[in-house]
Protein backbone atom coordinates (compact mmCIF):
# COMPACT_ATOMS: atom_id res chain seq x y z
CA UNK A 1 0.00 0.00 0.00
CA UNK A 2 1.44 3.38 -0.38
CA UNK A 3 0.62 6.61 1.27
CA UNK A 4 2.02 10.24 0.86
CA UNK A 5 3.17 12.18 3.59
CA UNK A 6 2.84 15.72 2.74
CA UNK A 7 5.09 17.17 5.72
CA UNK A 8 6.78 13.77 5.87
CA UNK A 9 10.57 15.14 6.92
CA UNK A 10 8.37 17.54 10.04
CA UNK A 11 8.71 16.86 13.24
CA UNK A 12 5.13 14.31 13.45
CA UNK A 13 5.47 13.59 9.84
CA UNK A 14 8.99 11.97 10.34
CA UNK A 15 7.76 10.14 13.17
CA UNK A 16 4.90 8.54 11.23
CA UNK A 17 6.69 7.67 8.16
CA UNK A 18 8.81 5.44 10.39
CA UNK A 19 5.75 4.30 11.84
CA UNK A 20 4.47 3.67 8.56
CA UNK A 21 6.98 1.76 7.29
CA UNK A 22 7.13 -0.50 10.13
CA UNK A 23 3.87 -1.48 9.81
CA UNK A 24 4.57 -2.55 5.98
CA UNK A 25 3.71 0.39 3.93
CA UNK A 26 4.83 2.25 1.10
CA UNK A 27 5.92 5.91 2.00
CA UNK A 28 6.12 8.57 -0.42
CA UNK A 29 7.11 12.15 1.14
CA UNK A 30 6.00 15.99 -0.44
CA UNK A 31 8.28 18.44 1.99
CA UNK A 32 9.56 22.11 0.57
CA UNK A 33 11.88 22.04 3.79
CA UNK A 34 10.23 24.86 4.90
CA UNK A 35 10.81 24.32 8.72
CA UNK A 36 13.05 21.36 8.42
CA UNK A 37 16.25 19.98 7.18
CA UNK A 38 16.70 17.50 4.14
CA UNK A 39 19.25 15.38 6.93
CA UNK A 40 16.04 14.22 8.27
CA UNK A 41 15.18 11.93 5.21
CA UNK A 42 18.99 10.34 5.85
CA UNK A 43 17.77 9.98 9.64
CA UNK A 44 15.00 7.76 8.71
CA UNK A 45 16.67 5.31 6.61
CA UNK A 46 18.57 5.40 9.21
CA UNK A 47 16.18 4.05 11.64
CA UNK A 48 13.87 2.20 9.13
CA UNK A 49 16.45 0.48 6.76
CA UNK A 50 14.39 2.18 3.98
CA UNK A 51 14.83 5.00 2.26
CA UNK A 52 11.19 6.51 1.35
CA UNK A 53 10.62 8.67 -2.41
CA UNK A 54 10.69 12.16 -1.64
CA UNK A 55 9.59 15.14 -3.48
CA UNK A 56 10.49 19.17 -2.77
CA UNK A 57 8.04 21.18 -3.48
CA UNK A 58 4.94 23.77 -2.03
CA UNK A 59 2.22 21.88 -2.13
CA UNK A 60 0.01 25.43 -2.35
CA UNK A 61 1.63 25.72 -5.95
CA UNK A 62 -1.65 24.53 -7.78
CA UNK A 63 0.99 23.26 -11.10
CA UNK A 64 3.54 21.92 -9.25
CA UNK A 65 1.30 20.11 -7.28
CA UNK A 66 -0.77 18.53 -10.03
CA UNK A 67 2.46 17.97 -12.02
CA UNK A 68 3.47 15.63 -8.78
CA UNK A 69 -0.10 13.95 -9.01
CA UNK A 70 -0.37 13.33 -12.35
CA UNK A 71 3.63 11.47 -12.04
CA UNK A 72 2.71 9.57 -8.89
CA UNK A 73 0.50 6.53 -9.13
CA UNK A 74 -1.34 4.20 -6.86
CA UNK A 75 -1.55 6.12 -4.06
CA UNK A 76 -3.93 4.47 -1.73
CA UNK A 77 -4.19 7.36 0.88
CA UNK A 78 -2.55 10.94 1.89
CA UNK A 79 -1.75 11.87 5.77
CA UNK A 80 -1.57 15.28 5.18
CA UNK A 81 0.69 17.47 8.00
CA UNK A 82 2.31 20.39 5.82
CA UNK A 83 1.38 23.48 7.33
CA UNK A 84 2.13 26.36 9.30
CA UNK A 85 2.05 25.39 12.73
CA UNK A 86 3.16 28.58 14.86
CA UNK A 87 0.17 30.56 16.54
CA UNK A 88 2.41 33.69 17.09
CA UNK A 89 3.47 34.10 14.13
CA UNK A 90 0.05 33.09 12.62
CA UNK A 91 -1.20 36.46 14.50
CA UNK A 92 1.59 38.52 12.86
CA UNK A 93 1.43 36.69 9.33
CA UNK A 94 -2.35 35.78 8.89
CA UNK A 95 -2.12 35.71 4.84
CA UNK A 96 0.77 33.67 4.65
CA UNK A 97 -1.11 31.02 6.60
CA UNK A 98 -4.12 31.08 4.56
CA UNK A 99 -2.64 31.18 1.63
CA UNK A 100 0.07 28.03 2.90
CA UNK A 101 -2.43 25.92 5.38
CA UNK A 102 -5.97 26.47 3.06
CA UNK A 103 -3.63 26.57 -0.21
CA UNK A 104 -2.20 23.36 -0.06
CA UNK A 105 -5.51 21.70 0.96
CA UNK A 106 -7.53 22.22 -1.17
CA UNK A 107 -4.95 21.68 -4.04
CA UNK A 108 -4.24 17.82 -2.23
CA UNK A 109 -8.37 17.27 -2.32
CA UNK A 110 -8.72 18.37 -5.84
CA UNK A 111 -6.31 15.38 -6.93
CA UNK A 112 -7.52 13.22 -4.73
CA UNK A 113 -11.12 13.64 -6.75
CA UNK A 114 -9.12 13.78 -10.21
CA UNK A 115 -7.11 10.76 -9.62
CA UNK A 116 -9.55 8.86 -7.08
CA UNK A 117 -7.79 8.58 -4.07
CA UNK A 118 -9.75 7.98 -1.44
CA UNK A 119 -8.62 8.24 1.91
CA UNK A 120 -7.22 11.60 3.75
CA UNK A 121 -5.70 11.38 6.89
CA UNK A 122 -5.91 15.14 8.22
CA UNK A 123 -3.68 16.65 10.99
CA UNK A 124 -5.99 18.88 13.03
CA UNK A 125 -5.62 20.62 16.39
CA UNK A 126 -7.27 20.87 19.40
CA UNK A 127 -6.99 24.79 18.81
CA UNK A 128 -10.46 24.23 17.38
CA UNK A 129 -11.93 24.17 20.43
CA UNK A 130 -10.73 27.86 21.40
CA UNK A 131 -10.88 27.56 24.88
CA UNK A 132 -13.35 25.25 25.25
CA UNK A 133 -16.58 25.49 28.63
CA UNK A 134 -15.94 22.05 30.17
CA UNK A 135 -12.70 20.28 30.44
CA UNK A 136 -11.65 17.06 29.44
CA UNK A 137 -12.94 18.51 26.04
CA UNK A 138 -14.62 15.85 23.89
CA UNK A 139 -15.14 15.49 19.88
CA UNK A 140 -18.69 16.54 20.52
CA UNK A 141 -17.40 20.10 22.17
CA UNK A 142 -18.67 22.90 20.11
CA UNK A 143 -15.57 24.71 18.19
CA UNK A 144 -15.65 28.36 19.47
CA UNK A 145 -14.29 31.07 17.48
CA UNK A 146 -10.84 30.93 16.90
CA UNK A 147 -8.19 32.50 18.79
CA UNK A 148 -5.48 32.07 16.56
CA UNK A 149 -5.46 32.92 12.23
CA UNK A 150 -4.07 29.36 13.02
CA UNK A 151 -6.53 28.06 14.70
CA UNK A 152 -8.78 29.02 12.25
CA UNK A 153 -6.97 27.63 9.26
CA UNK A 154 -7.85 24.59 11.13
CA UNK A 155 -11.73 24.76 11.62
CA UNK A 156 -11.56 26.27 7.97
CA UNK A 157 -9.46 23.26 6.64
CA UNK A 158 -12.05 20.50 8.66
CA UNK A 159 -14.99 22.75 6.82
CA UNK A 160 -13.71 22.26 3.31
CA UNK A 161 -12.97 18.33 4.21
CA UNK A 162 -16.57 17.91 5.48
CA UNK A 163 -18.23 20.03 2.38
CA UNK A 164 -16.22 17.70 -0.44
CA UNK A 165 -16.60 14.20 1.44
CA UNK A 166 -20.60 15.17 1.18
CA UNK A 167 -20.50 15.91 -2.50
CA UNK A 168 -17.88 13.26 -3.50
CA UNK A 169 -16.70 9.45 -2.99
CA UNK A 170 -13.65 10.75 -0.51
CA UNK A 171 -13.06 9.88 2.98
CA UNK A 172 -11.30 11.63 5.47
CA UNK A 173 -9.95 11.11 9.32
CA UNK A 174 -9.34 14.56 11.20
CA UNK A 175 -6.82 13.73 14.19
CA UNK A 176 -7.19 16.83 16.72
CA UNK A 177 -3.77 16.63 18.52
CA UNK A 178 -3.52 18.13 21.66
CA UNK A 179 0.46 18.79 22.57
CA UNK A 180 3.18 16.57 20.73
CA UNK A 181 6.82 16.60 22.23
CA UNK A 182 9.28 14.07 22.81
CA UNK A 183 11.63 12.03 19.89
CA UNK A 184 12.37 8.93 19.01
CA UNK A 185 13.72 6.67 21.33
CA UNK A 186 17.37 6.37 18.83
CA UNK A 187 17.47 10.11 19.71
CA UNK A 188 17.48 10.42 15.43
CA UNK A 189 14.30 12.23 14.79
CA UNK A 190 12.97 14.82 17.18
CA UNK A 191 11.86 18.40 16.85
CA UNK A 192 14.11 20.77 15.30
CA UNK A 193 12.22 23.91 13.86
CA UNK A 194 14.32 25.85 11.72
CA UNK A 195 15.18 29.43 13.79
CA UNK A 196 13.81 30.02 16.93
CA UNK A 197 11.53 27.54 18.92
CA UNK A 198 7.84 28.68 19.03
CA UNK A 199 6.66 25.51 21.35
CA UNK A 200 7.68 24.81 24.81
CA UNK A 201 9.75 21.87 24.72
CA UNK A 202 12.68 22.35 22.01
CA UNK A 203 13.15 25.74 23.61
CA UNK A 204 14.02 24.20 26.77
CA UNK A 205 16.24 21.83 25.79
CA UNK A 206 18.20 24.57 23.71
CA UNK A 207 18.13 26.65 26.73
CA UNK A 208 19.45 23.64 29.04
CA UNK A 209 22.41 23.15 26.18
CA UNK A 210 22.96 26.69 26.02
CA UNK A 211 21.77 27.54 22.82
CA UNK A 212 19.39 30.34 23.92
CA UNK A 213 19.78 32.58 27.13
CA UNK A 214 16.83 32.03 28.50
CA UNK A 215 13.31 30.69 28.72
CA UNK A 216 10.19 32.84 28.83
CA UNK A 217 7.20 31.14 30.23
CA UNK A 218 4.24 33.50 28.77
CA UNK A 219 1.87 34.17 31.94
CA UNK A 220 1.33 33.64 35.27
CA UNK A 221 -2.10 35.06 35.69
CA UNK A 222 -3.96 32.04 34.28
CA UNK A 223 -7.09 30.58 36.43
CA UNK A 224 -4.52 27.34 36.86
CA UNK A 225 -3.37 26.10 40.06
CA UNK A 226 0.11 27.33 39.47
CA UNK A 227 -1.43 30.18 36.79
CA UNK A 228 0.84 29.33 34.12
CA UNK A 229 -1.02 27.41 31.33
CA UNK A 230 -1.77 24.16 31.15
CA UNK A 231 -1.97 21.88 27.93
CA UNK A 232 -1.99 17.94 26.85
CA UNK A 233 1.39 16.87 26.13
CA UNK A 234 1.24 13.14 24.05
CA UNK A 235 4.77 11.68 22.95
CA UNK A 236 5.02 12.13 19.39
CA UNK A 237 6.00 8.24 19.17
CA UNK A 238 2.01 7.59 20.49
CA UNK A 239 0.68 10.40 18.07
CA UNK A 240 2.34 8.92 15.01
CA UNK A 241 1.21 5.36 16.22
CA UNK A 242 -2.40 6.56 16.10
CA UNK A 243 -2.01 7.64 12.31
CA UNK A 244 -0.93 4.35 11.42
CA UNK A 245 -3.98 2.93 12.88
CA UNK A 246 -5.99 5.85 10.66
CA UNK A 247 -4.65 4.59 7.87
CA UNK A 248 -5.65 1.23 8.36
CA UNK A 249 -9.01 1.78 9.22
CA UNK A 250 -9.54 4.09 6.13
CA UNK A 251 -8.22 1.15 3.74
CA UNK A 252 -9.50 -1.70 5.62
CA UNK A 253 -13.18 0.36 5.60
CA UNK A 254 -13.99 0.03 9.09
CA UNK A 255 -15.16 3.39 9.51
CA UNK A 256 -18.37 4.15 11.23
CA UNK A 257 -18.62 7.19 9.24
CA UNK A 258 -17.48 9.00 5.77
CA UNK A 259 -15.29 12.03 8.04
CA UNK A 260 -14.88 11.01 11.66
CA UNK A 261 -13.00 12.96 14.01
CA UNK A 262 -10.80 12.00 17.16
CA UNK A 263 -8.89 13.49 19.75
CA UNK A 264 -5.59 12.51 20.60
CA UNK A 265 -4.05 13.07 23.62
CA UNK A 266 -3.28 11.28 27.02
CA UNK A 267 -6.34 13.02 28.55
CA UNK A 268 -3.76 14.66 31.30
CA UNK A 269 -3.11 18.14 31.51
CA UNK A 270 0.42 19.35 32.88
CA UNK A 271 0.93 23.16 33.64
CA UNK A 272 4.09 24.56 31.81
CA UNK A 273 6.10 24.86 35.45
CA UNK A 274 5.07 20.90 35.47
CA UNK A 275 6.83 20.33 32.05
CA UNK A 276 9.77 22.32 33.44
CA UNK A 277 10.26 20.54 36.55
CA UNK A 278 10.04 16.99 34.70
CA UNK A 279 12.68 18.21 32.57
CA UNK A 280 14.96 19.41 35.56
CA UNK A 281 14.62 16.19 37.18
CA UNK A 282 15.35 13.76 34.36
CA UNK A 283 18.10 16.20 33.26
CA UNK A 284 19.08 16.96 36.15
CA UNK A 285 19.48 20.67 35.05
CA UNK A 286 18.11 23.74 36.41
CA UNK A 287 16.29 25.33 33.60
CA UNK A 288 17.28 29.62 33.21
CA UNK A 289 13.20 30.75 32.80
CA UNK A 290 11.46 33.89 33.46
CA UNK A 291 8.00 34.85 33.86
CA UNK A 292 6.47 37.21 31.21
CA UNK A 293 3.46 38.35 29.75
CA UNK A 294 1.05 36.17 28.25
CA UNK A 295 1.05 35.69 24.47
CA UNK A 296 -1.08 36.41 21.68
CA UNK A 297 -3.51 33.72 20.77
CA UNK A 298 -3.12 31.32 23.54
CA UNK A 299 -5.41 29.98 25.72
CA UNK A 300 -5.79 29.11 29.50
CA UNK A 301 -5.92 25.10 29.66
CA UNK A 302 -7.41 22.79 27.75
CA UNK A 303 -6.63 18.61 27.96
CA UNK A 304 -8.44 15.81 26.08
CA UNK A 305 -11.21 13.29 26.82
CA UNK A 306 -9.82 10.31 24.87
CA UNK A 307 -12.40 7.66 24.98
CA UNK A 308 -13.07 7.74 21.83
CA UNK A 309 -10.28 7.04 19.83
CA UNK A 310 -9.05 4.94 22.92
CA UNK A 311 -12.79 2.69 22.21
CA UNK A 312 -13.00 3.21 18.58
CA UNK A 313 -9.51 2.89 17.22
CA UNK A 314 -8.28 0.54 19.73
CA UNK A 315 -5.05 3.05 20.50
CA UNK A 316 -3.98 4.89 23.82
CA UNK A 317 -0.95 7.05 24.60
CA UNK A 318 0.93 5.22 26.73
CA UNK A 319 4.45 7.21 27.78
CA UNK A 320 4.60 9.52 30.68
CA UNK A 321 5.08 13.03 30.86
CA UNK A 322 9.03 11.95 32.38
CA UNK A 323 9.38 9.92 29.24
CA UNK A 324 8.31 12.55 26.69
CA UNK A 325 11.14 15.51 28.54
CA UNK A 326 14.12 12.71 28.82
CA UNK A 327 13.25 11.65 25.05
CA UNK A 328 13.74 15.37 23.82
CA UNK A 329 16.55 15.70 26.06
CA UNK A 330 18.65 12.75 24.74
CA UNK A 331 17.65 14.10 20.92
CA UNK A 332 19.04 17.68 21.76
CA UNK A 333 22.61 15.72 23.71
CA UNK A 334 22.75 14.07 20.22
CA UNK A 335 22.63 17.06 18.28
CA UNK A 336 24.80 18.63 20.64
CA UNK A 337 27.17 15.97 20.04
CA UNK A 338 26.93 15.98 16.44
CA UNK A 339 27.41 19.64 16.07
Amino acid sequence: MKILVTGGLGYIGAHTVVELQAAGYEVIIVDNLSNTRIAVLDKIEQISGIRPQYSNFDLADRNACFDFFKNTKNIEGIIHFAAYKAVGESVQKPIMYYHNNIGSLINIMENMELHNIPNLVFSSSCTVYGQPDELPVTEQAPRKPAMSPYGNTKQIAEDIIRDTIYSSKLKSIALRYFNPVGAHETALIGELPLGVPNNLMPFITQTASGIRQQLSVFGEDYNTPDGTAIRDYIHVVDLAKAHVIAVKRMIEKTGKLDFEIFNLGTGNGFSVLEVIKSFEKVSEKKLNYKIVDRREGDIEKVWANTDFANMELGWKAEKSLDEMTLSSWNYQLELDKNN
